[in-house]
């Protein structure tokens, strides 16, 4: 049976693609060799650099983000190189697999999927490396398996009062744009994100952001590669061109993405994503339910991860939601599989839409029989109507 309004899709990607991006993308698609297409290419690969706050080559490739992780490792890395991780989460644990897989030697900085990275154990670890085996650092920037964002600009620093020369390589699949991320102020080396979250685009793009130090690591590394070579694709993108068919039509987008991103602003997106992370622990705070999230340093602002009460299953909570009011929320995964619900505020979000997707969860509570108390969109609403009457006008928020 049809039913009435739109789907809320409230997990934390892909998400909502606005209908102007939508449009954008629906042009016809043009011949990938042609001047016109040079000049879209240039566009996307100039206009993606602001987003990551880069001076150096971003690098686009027709993949997930998965295909990201990978090309980050085997164009700077070597069989049997060593590489440190931080067990933030099942993605990290994920991105850890895919260099186990490689042939890479891997160390994990285990935790309790409730914080994000210890950089003093990561510089402590890297201090007693005398011998500079280890070649890189890789970390989650927001793990979004747990709603927890690591500190990297606390990391770099760690690494550096090391005086380690490891590479520093960031995952902001589900933070791009979402939350404030500095790629070369923060001496990042690769940065890795994906086009289906803060971007607000469908699933097809994956990036690696590269410093200088990097693209020199990348002469000597020996880990085997063909699809996500870095020289061939920095080649042929000197003229806007890619050394194979690209995902044209999600350039479209892209460019549009970059263009939305832009006349927003980047600190107003990163304001509205702060303001609906906290709006939103506010009222699972007054529901007397907890976020996973243990400590506020950490706290993600593309998604909240929610406790289950003990013996009740947040699988069934899911389900229920989704059948009665047409919401999809994100499920636990691995060691959290029916444990927790992860409410995804990312992307094109605004107030009205967390509250639909609060009142939603409050009344899917109810019909499951989860204890909690009442009250937690009215905690969100008091929050949203004070910051909106202490806002500035339009106007003057204006990057």
């Amino acid at each position: 049976m049809r039913q009435a309004g739109r789907h809320f899709l409230q997990i934390p990607g892909p998400t909502n693609v606005p209908d102007r991006i939508l449009r954008a993308m629906d042009y016809p698609t043009m011949d990938h060799r042609s001047p016109e297409f040079a000049a879209l290419g240039k566009r996307c690969l100039d206009g993606i650099k602001t987003i990551f706050k880069c001076s150096g080559p971003v690098i686009i490739y027709p993949a997930s983000g998965t295909g990201a992780w990978e090309a980050a490792l085997v164009n700077t890395l070597s069989p049997g190189d060593k590489v440190l991780m931080c067990e933030t989460g099942h993605f990290a644990t994920l991105w850890k697999s895919m260099a186990d897989k490689l042939g890479i030697q891997s160390e994990f900085i285990e935790t309790d999927w409730r914080v994000g990275a210890d950089s003093d154990a990561i510089g402590a670890r890297l201090a007693d490396d005398t011998g500079h085996e280890i070649k890189a650092v890789c970390v989650v920037h927001n793990e979004t398996s747990t709603g927890c964002a690591s500190r990297i600009d606390e990391v770099r620093a760690a690494i550096d009062a090391a005086n380690h020369p490891a590479l520093l390589m960031a995952d902001t699949i589900s933070s791009l744009a979402s939350i404030d991320f500095r790629h070369d102020e923060w001496g990042v080396d690769v940065t890795v994100s994906g086009s289906q979250k803060g971007l607000m685009l469908p699933p097809g793009l994956s990036f690696n952001a590269v410093s200088q130090k990097a693209l020199e690591a990348s002469k000597t590394a020996k880990l085997r590669k063909s699809f996500w070579e870095w020289d061939d694709m920095l080649a042929a993108n000197a003229k806007g061109f890619f050394p194979y068919t690209p995902a044209t039509n999600i350039l479209y987008g892209l460019a549009e993405a970059i263009d939305m991103l832009h006349e927003e602003g980047l600190g107003n997106v990163f304001a509205r994503h702060d303001r609906h992370a906290e709006a939103t622990r506010r009222a699972v705070e007054a529901w007397g339910l907890e976020v996973l999230c243990r400590e506020p340093k950490f706290h993600s602002s593309s998604l909240t991860a929610v406790l289950m009460p003990e013996g009740h299953s947040a699988d069934r909570l899911r389900k229920i939601i989704s059948e009665k009011f047409d919401m999809s929320l994100g499920a636990g995964l691995s060691k959290l599989a029916d444990k927790v619900f992860r409410i995804g505020h990312l992307g094109d979000f605004n107030d009205l839409t967390l509250l639909g997707t609060l009142s939603g969860v409050e009344m899917g509570f109810e019909i499951a029989g989860v204890p909690h108390k009442r009250g937690g969109v009215q905690a969100a609403i008091d929050f949203l109507s004070a910051e909106a009457q202490s806002a500035p006008s339009m106007e003057a928020a204006a990057e």
